[in-house]
């Protein structure tokens, strides 16, 4: 079955707005019934990473809040409470100044502390056997996942997987940085810590995105989108598309479906509008910014997103994800005649999230397998790169 993302555009965060086009929305994928109960406990998950002004595209926007727990409390659904565990300070300290302490206070909503916690044990995690998660978490019966749409020095994109990082209490979130060092590993223990907490439904704030030096430091980005669903994984992938990145770039996608919390192919992703369903292609020419930074490389080069895109390809004939990926594909090759090397380690050498992945695009660039390459000393002849599959 495939997974199910909703995409909508919405201009503003004009309350109404935003209210409206969210409950067509949750509309869409069937009603909040399809995913809760009415005498659940139900805490809503922002991201409220720090206290900073709200249109600096940082933190998830109070309208956004707000619209969902309009809909919730107009189903019924009333027990409500909210939280994040925040960089710095307590989620009730981020939200002073924006306005969405105040609306959750009239609205009834419990805002929660989540400085304080507890080790809980996973032990079918496969990086992660144990997290130190929020009290509020472990106590609550559902947990909707209200993410912002920004990039992320270390996993390139924060989203849906990203956001519920949130769930580790305190300074146990700065711990687990330590600890998980590199972004394949940081990205598989992300996964873990999805599925000991199954989020019963996402949305993304994507109405003024974070491009460039994210999560806190970067540049808002009208992107007027909203996406919502129940896979955080498809959700991302949806996210990548519309910024012209390719999914598989992104270490929580690749790991995300090969560890079963989702899927980031676009053939297992039905795109649905309040007009019909719709393509990928479709929805990043509607909902699509080709100038949304993802990648440093243009802005240490002092250059927009746009004429460094230019000026590469025509220094070099190629895009620059195209010519990071080719670059990639000639060192790995150059490894694999060394003979010093499983396919594993080569993967990881080379940039690679999933060893899976790396057989796949070697092959469709080389014509052979990474190992059938590596056997061809025996002949003497290595199979050329075909440069064509690159453009």
């Amino acid at each position: 079955m495939k997974s199910e993302v909703v995409i909508l555009s919405c201009e503003s965060y004009e309350e109404e707005l935003v209210y409206s086009t969210l409950k067509k929305g949750i509309a869409l994928l069937g009603g909040w019934e399809t995913f809760l109960k009415k005498e659940e406990k139900i805490l809503l998950k922002p991201n409220l990473v720090r206290k900073t002004e709200v249109e600096r595209a940082v933190i998830t926007h109070p309208a956004v809040v707000k619209g969902i727990v309009r809909l919730l409390q107009e189903e019924g659904y009333v027990h409500l409470s909210c939280g994040d565990s925040c960089g710095v300070g307590s989620a009730k300290k981020v939200m002073e100044g924006t306005g969405m302490d105040q609306m959750l206070e009239d609205y009834g909503v419990t805002i929660v502390d989540f400085n304080e916690g507890s080790t809980v044990s996973y032990p079918q995690g496969h990086t992660a056997k144990e997290f130190f998660l929020a009290k509020p978490v472990q106590e609550t019966d559902a947990l909707i996942n209200l993410c912002k749409m920004k990039t992320h020095a270390l996993e390139r994109v924060t989203g849906g997987v990203k956001n519920l990082y949130g769930c580790i209490s305190g300074l146990h979130k700065a711990k687990g940085h330590t600890k998980y060092t590199n972004a394949d590993i940081f990205a598989r223990q992300l996964i873990d810590l999805n599925q000991l907490i199954k989020p019963r439904f996402c949305v993304m704030d994507g109405i003024v995105a974070m491009d460039g030096n994210g999560p806190t430091s970067g540049d808002p980005v009208k992107m007027k989108v909203l996406l919502l669903g129940n896979d955080p994984v498809a959700i991302d992938s949806v996210y990548c598309h519309l910024v012209h990145l390719d999914p598989q770039m992104v270490p929580t996608n690749v790991h995300g479906e090969t560890m079963g919390l989702g899927t980031w192919r676009e053939e297992n992703i039905r795109l649905l509008t309040d007009g019909g369903e719709i393509t990928m292609q479709e929805a990043v020419e509607r909902f699509g910014n080709p100038d949304f930074n993802v990648d440093m490389l243009s802005s240490q080069h002092h250059m927009s997103r746009t004429s460094f895109f230019n000026k590469l390809k025509a220094l070099t004939g190629y895009a620059p994800a195209d010519y990071i990926r080719m670059i990639r594909l000639q060192h790995a090759a150059q490894l694999l005649k060394q003979g010093e090397y499983t396919i594993a380690e080569i993967t990881d050498m080379v940039g690679f999230s999933d060893a899976k992945y790396f057989r796949e695009v070697f092959k469709k660039y080389y014509g052979v397998s990474p190992s059938k390459y590596g056997e061809s000393e025996k002949t003497g002849s290595y199979p050329a790169i075909n440069l064509k599959n690159e453009k």
